[in-house]
């Protein structure tokens, strides 16, 4: 009979070994005890090997905590499990696994991401020989198990088995194939059903009752307004470049809350009536990846998970070299987000960056599932280039990429109707290629986030999800039609909205696509402005908007007042009004921006850096920046922090360029997007930020701040993957805040 410290010496020799609980040891350890030295037993815990030790396991925590994801992050990896970031006290109730190459996991974490495929280390990518398995399912029970060896086949969910895998190794360079992956489908309609739901005449009249009770039918609707430059225009003047101001504003979110409660709920984003939403997350898991980026981007996609409601559905598209689906479109109910879980937690690093096969798998899903959820969305993450698509079709040299490669056809269709499927891309690091990710976010109609700090990429992706939780409006039209027979349309400005004006200029037409909750868009419209003979008015145009109410599946048509100036005798200097001003403001600065990035990819950095120190000048000039106007000021700290990241070229590659594009797609679209190292309330201008990202943010935030003491280790050790404030500054030059949420309203 072998004794238990022969046990021991043996699992040592086989370097297959896992620390098992003091408590264990005590109570098993009845004979043989005396051969087991004094200091090993105070030690808390020993080593045994799995295949040859009898040993209890203490009650479990359930999955979710197991999951979450820890916020402490500088932790040596022998305290830490690599994988989820959890601590490895000895006695907590957890199974560690210690691997050939002697980094420790929890067994539950190893055995997962074994499953998933993946037979190499997390942390130093050693190639194992022996691998963990847990068999035969992955949920854990609340009661204690038992594992034997010798009754392992009898009705045991956690049997724990080494797997011995082929000696040889494979091709360096070559892409290795996930061990127990399954076969992908040829056709991705293996999306969970929306049959649970209501059907749509039970759903209309069930959630009708429920908001005509709390809020009237006209605050569900586009409000429209319009505002002329100046209220009054004399009669024998006439203008041919007048701006009108053609604002819309989404209806606000409807949440019912049970009277008596003031505070903050936190799940009130969930339990709003909305659309539910079919979303696809394309994640980067290329080497570049490893350790801290992909544990937050763990932490992150938890965080989504558990933030998606029971309607809404979710598929994980994981790609380095290659791409792999590694969720199918499932339903986030508690089986769901569990399971969604356990796939996110099984990723790891490896590989190159091929972002088009991530996105043409991506694009696959929506195309191939059976049903359909109204609101559909593409999130895609990634630090580094593409190295497959289009560095591969640049043999011509030419100047600027062809990025619309990186689409499949049916995100880029063209499609009069607008956009299929948006794009919400996150550039992480200073490494990421902010050009192709801009450019795959504005052909598809998404928005690009730049994560210049690790720590804040779960608050982006909480911004994100904030506001696609809370659609209200698809397929808004916005149709604009001269009213007087002398007026007529001269130009648009609708930033990336995909805008068109009849030849004759009698009538316009703007695509919106989809508005969040509470979101507003403000268009410009020149026109001409002819004279009057005797009218004391003149009828310049009126607006209409077409939509359909996403949650109540109806078509919704409403129209503007007509839009009137005064024609006297005589005008006196008429002031420009302040919401106009505004406006003209937002475009002009736009506008700079992006001739200043133009300059700065030929090389000019002074010349870009002037364009943008002209357009400051020309902003505090106007009638807004001299009434302290808030979106004026915000302007203004844009452009300069705008300068400060064009100081030198290698400044401008690591941040400057990212930092503009992420302006440039915000101000476009009039849309929140994540700005260098901060998503917080604290930015300067929030007029973006709607209701329901800021509570997602908010609820973010709240997480992290869960654990004060994680929370400090993080604030301590998560350092930004390139910080401006690194680089030398200019002497008596101050600079405040190198980072912010865009959320100036544009």
């Amino acid at each position: 009979m072998v004794s238990k410290w022969g046990k021991v010496k043996l699992a040592l020799g086989l370097n297959l070994c896992t620390y098992v609980p003091k408590k264990t040891l005590d109570e098993n350890d009845d004979s043989g005890s005396s051969t087991v030295s004094e200091s090993e037993r105070h030690s808390g815990a020993a080593l045994i090997s799995p295949a040859t030790a009898n040993w209890d396991v203490a009650p479990l925590t359930p999955r979710s905590q197991v999951l979450k994801l820890s916020k402490s992050l500088s932790r040596s990896s022998k305290k830490t499990c690599s994988i989820c970031l959890a601590s490895m006290k000895r006695g907590d109730g957890h199974a560690i696994f210690t691997a050939e190459c002697s980094h420790s996991f929890h067994f539950q974490c190893i055995a997962s991401n074994v499953k998933h495929g993946n037979q190499v280390c997390p942390v130093c990518r050693a190639e194992w020989k022996e691998i963990p398995l847990q068999f035969p399912s992955l949920d854990p029970p609340i009661v204690r198990a038992r594992v034997n060896p010798v009754d392992w086949p009898q009705n045991n969910a956690l049997m724990t088995v080494i797997r011995r895998l082929p000696t040889t190794r494979p091709t360096p360079n070559r892409h290795i194939s996930p061990l127990f992956q399954a076969p992908e489908p040829a056709i991705f309609d293996d999306d969970e059903s929306l049959g649970h739901q209501l059907n749509s005449t039970e759903k209309s009249a069930s959630d009708k009752s429920s908001i005509d009770g709390c809020e009237s039918c006209d605050n569900r609707k586009v409000k429209i307004k319009t505002y002329p430059e100046v209220p009054a225009v004399s009669r024998s003047s006439a203008s041919d470049n007048f701006t009108v101001l053609v604002q819309l504003k989404a209806p606000g979110s409807v949440s019912v809350q049970e009277p008596g409660k003031n505070q903050v709920n936190l799940s009130q984003v969930s339990q709003t009536p909305r659309a539910p939403v079919d979303l696809v997350t394309v994640l980067d898991i290329s080497g570049s990846m490893a350790g801290t980026k992909l544990a937050l981007l763990k932490r992150a996609m938890g965080f989504v998970i558990q933030n998606l409601g029971p309607n809404d559905r979710l598929a994980v598209i994981a790609f380095s070299s290659t791409a792999r689906r590694l969720f199918p479109l499932r339903r986030m109910s508690e089986t769901g987000r569990q399971q969604a879980l356990q796939a996110v937690n099984s990723l790891v690093a490896n590989g190159g960056t091929n972002i088009a096969e991530g996105l043409r798998k991506g694009a696959k899903i929506m195309e191939d599932r059976k049903e359909k959820n109204s609101v559909t969305s593409i999130i895609l993450l990634s630090d580094g280039q593409d190295t497959y698509t289009v560095s591969n079709n640049s043999g011509s040299r030419q100047q600027q990429p062809n990025y619309k490669l990186l689409l499949p056809l049916s995100i880029h269709g063209g499609n009069s109707s607008g956009f299929k499927i948006p794009v919400h891309a996150f550039g992480f690091g200073a490494d990421h290629d902010a050009s192709s990710m801009h450019s795959i976010s504005e052909i598809s109609g998404g928005t690009f986030s730049f994560i210049e700090t690790e720590g804040v990429i779960q608050d982006a992706f909480a911004q994100c999800i904030g506001g696609l939780l809370s659609v209200v409006v698809k397929e808004l039209q916005v149709s604009i039609e001269c009213l007087h027979p002398g007026v007529r349309l001269s130009s648009l400005k609708a930033g990336s909205y995909p805008n068109c004006l009849m030849p004759d200029g009698h009538m316009g037409t703007i695509d919106v696509g989809d508005l969040y909750a509470d979101e507003e868009r403000d268009f410009l419209v020149s026109i001409n402005i002819p004279t009057e003979s005797s009218c004391a008015e003149t009828s310049l145009l009126k607006v209409k908007c077409v939509y359909v109410d996403p949650f109540m599946k109806e078509k919704v048509s409403i129209r503007s007042e007509d839009l009137r100036i005064k024609r006297p005798e005589k005008a006196g200097q008429e002031t420009v009004l302040i919401e106009v001003d505004r406006q003209q403001n937002r475009v002009r600065v736009t506008e700079a921006m992006a001739q200043a990035r133009a300059a700065a990819e030929k090389g000019d950095l002074v010349g870009a850096s002037s364009i943008l120190e002209n357009s400051r000048k020309l902003l505090s000039e106007s009638q807004s920046a001299k009434s302290h106007d808030r979106l004026s000021v915000a302007l203004d700290a844009e452009l300069k922090e705008m300068q400060e990241r064009m100081a030198s070229r290698d400044v401008y590659e690591a941040s400057g360029r990212a930092y503009i594009l992420s302006g440039l797609s915000s101000h476009s679209w009039q849309r929140a997007t994540a700005r260098g190292d901060s998503t917080g309330g604290s930015s300067l201008v929030q007029a973006y930020q709607t209701p329901s990202m800021a509570e997602m943010v908010t609820r973010s935030q709240a997480t992290l701040l869960a654990s004060p003491s994680a929370q400090r280790n993080v604030q301590r050790n998560v350092r930004p993957v390139w910080s401006f404030a690194s680089q030398p500054k200019p002497r008596n030059k101050q600079r405040k805040g190198k980072g912010c949420t865009t959320q100036d309203k544009v």
